[in-house]
């Protein structure tokens, strides 16, 4: 098993790539959607332009990682049959669940923007943004911990983490507010 490392470090590369992809897409939903607000024909520059951008960015970038990140973790799996049985990897594929299941919400909205179908607004694209931000602290303090630690704590953490996260939220809109070019 000298190869292990390197399929772990494989896999640690697509698990970075693809939640690149998935915190940045967002970011460029929001900036297709406020573009629906421009007059013409800046608001026709601006969408073809964020088009072309999310399109690479999600079938270049973000889709790939998510496969070959995918591949990666069922081979270490397959070396590492042990921890199949541990709890904290149970937990742990749950949450990677719910990231493919926000993979697939993310890929509903990229479709509906590439058809013009604006459907969400800027604010609820921003906080639909951290959705990965919390999956992602979910698993790495899983991964680092390799316990299934105690649910009250990780649950409140989680819930900390995410009224933090909307407060900033609040805070940044408050901001551009004020200042619209912020």
């Amino acid at each position: 098993m000298e190869y292990y490392n390197y399929i772990k470090a494989l896999h640690l590369i697509f698990v970075v790539t693809w939640f690149a992809g998935l915190f940045y897409i967002p970011r460029l939903f929001i900036y297709h959607i406020e573009a629906w607000g421009k007059p013409s024909p800046e608001k026709e520059i601006l969408t073809n332009q964020l088009k072309l951008m999310t399109k690479r960015l999600w079938y270049i970038i973000t889709w790939p990682s998510a496969v070959l990140c995918t591949l990666f973790a069922i081979w270490l799996l397959y070396l590492m049959p042990g921890w199949l049985q541990q709890g904290w990897m149970h937990v742990k594929l749950a949450f990677v669940l719910l990231l493919f299941i926000y993979h697939g919400k993310c890929h509903q909205i990229f479709r509906q923007l590439q058809r013009d179908e604006v459907k969400y607004t800027s604010r609820f694209m921003r906080i639909w943004n951290e959705g990965a931000t919390l999956i992602l602290f979910a698993v790495v303090f899983l991964v680092i911990l390799k316990n299934a630690f105690n649910w009250i704590y990780g649950v409140i953490g989680i819930f900390v983490l995410a009224i933090l996260l909307m407060l900033g939220i609040r805070l940044y809109k408050r901001i551009r507010e004020k200042n619209p070019n912020a």
